[in-house]
């Protein structure tokens, strides 16, 4: 039996685990979700969130899958042996999948952005006719199947080469690239006329505008954009040695999520307010809004228009696929673990799956747009199946599983490297009771508000 393979270094697992969590709900998502939940009131709500209620969930999965050695399935079946908790295991496989399905769709929108900006379709004569660019693109039949099948393409050509040749190469690679990209476009977007505006909407808390709503959703968004409950970071946690430190890789992961999420937030509220735009546009801030502050850019100066508008998609399409890659090898391992399949053919199954339901879903903002699951169209009943319930009770099964299956002493042995670190000693009973008293309460709020509004 070949011998399972393992992340190289603490960069290189921090990167990768950083490449899971940062992805579309960073750029695509928070900019537009800090827009409708009144600015800084939300990201102080989200920080918090993130400390008490994400951390403790992505510590859990890492327990799981470093103890385990395996992924989703086989985690719960080697520690759990003889009980239901595989099937609640195997729920965590199938959820990532669906996702990442119609994530490959938004991830070719990303694609098909890029080479707009490559082709310098955001200039100055576009102005006018650059709102209904981003509904042409999404309801014609064929041009997002094609970005979709080629997103989602090179998402498998990477998981195919394996964890240390595919994942962990390009991780290593395009993270600290990315991180590059995005500061580059926030010091543009503040250092435009009007842009002070956005920075203090970033900055300035408004707390009238909470309510109940705007918490459940900024308590929804630290948990979407760490990518918790899907298996993804219980699967990259199987392959982290047993001599690493996960708390500091954890917490090395959720600082890099987080500055990333603030960087994106900067580099896109500043240019929208700069723009006299409103900042609460919804998802098409990126594919709308965007691509219509760079035509307006593009009056005075076409070529640091056309610049930062390549930079700015660029970002998006790395993003994406950091994401996906993830969630593709929660199924490869599964396959590869549970059914022997050789890495080759499980990563072609799930090709050929997840392009037939993304095809669907793509179909669904054009030829299909009439068909309606529960008043939803097939895309959006597939992102709030995952989102609101079926990530929320990944999150709660594994949360649970840490804190109540596993035994305490096995918990502590991970979280303190076997006693060998005395800080991390020191903080165990603290992680031990968010992990099994504060996280599952804030993940059944969750639940609760999105089943209410």
């Amino acid at each position: 039996m070949a011998q399972r393979e393992t992340f190289g270094s603490r960069f290189s697992i921090i990167m990768a685990m950083a490449g899971s969590a940062i992805g579309l709900g960073n750029i695509w998502r928070f900019p537009y979700t800090v827009g409708e939940g009144g600015g800084a009131a939300f990201i102080i709500v989200y920080l918090v969130s993130t400390l008490l209620l994400t951390m403790p969930v992505f510590m859990a999965e890492s327990i799981i899958g470093r103890t385990a050695q395996a992924g989703t399935f086989g985690a719960m079946q080697k520690l759990a042996p003889g009980s239901k908790w595989k099937w609640m295991g195997f729920l965590t496989v199938i959820t990532p999948l669906i996702i990442v399905s119609y994530y490959s769709v938004v991830g070719g929108w990303s694609f098909g952005y890029l080479l707009k900006a490559l082709t310098f379709s955001f200039n100055a004569d576009a102005v006018d006719s650059i709102g209904g660019m981003f509904s042409r693109f999404t309801t014609s039949a064929w041009t997002p199947i094609v970005c979709h099948t080629v997103f989602l393409g090179s998402t498998c050509l990477i998981v195919l080469r394996g964890v240390k040749k595919g994942i962990e190469k390009f991780a290593s690679i395009t993270m600290p690239l990315l991180f590059v990209l995005i500061l580059i476009i926030m010091v543009y977007s503040i250092s435009l006329p009007g842009a002070s505006a956005g920075l203090e909407y970033m900055l300035k808390p408004d707390f009238s505008k909470l309510d109940g709503k705007t918490i459940a959703s900024a308590m929804g968004q630290s948990f979407f954009t760490l990518s918790l409950g899907t298996g993804s970071i219980l699967t990259y946690a199987s392959y982290v040695k047993k001599d690493e430190n996960i708390l500091i890789s954890g917490l090395g992961t959720a600082g890099f999520d987080l500055l990333f999420a603030m960087i994106a937030g900067f580099a896109v509220m500043p240019a929208v307010f700069a723009a006299g735009i409103e900042p609460g546009a919804g998802p098409g801030l990126v594919f709308e809004t965007l691509p219509y502050i760079f035509a307006k850019m593009g009056a005075d100066a076409p070529w640091l228009s056309a610049a930062i508008s390549i930079l700015f998609f660029a970002s998006i399409l790395f993003a994406a696929l950091t994401s996906s890659i993830s969630m593709i090898e929660v199924g490869v391992a599964y396959l590869v673990e549970e059914k022997k399949m050789t890495r080759g053919r499980s990563v072609l199954l799930l090709f050929l799956g997840c392009w037939a339901l993304g095809v669907i879903c793509s179909l669904s903002f054009g030829p299909l747009a009439g068909i309606s699951l529960l008043g939803k169209t097939i895309f959006e009943f597939c992102d709030s199946l995952t989102s609101d319930y079926l990530m929320a009770f990944g999150g709660l099964l594994f949360i649970l599983f840490a804190g109540w299956k596993m035994s305490k002493a096995t918990v502590r042995e991970e979280l303190t490297c076997f006693g060998k670190s005395k800080l991390n000693v020191a903080l165990f009973p603290l992680l031990y009771f968010l992990i099994r008293y504060v996280a599952p309460f804030g993940i059944i709020a969750i639940f609760i508000t999105n089943l209410i509004w």
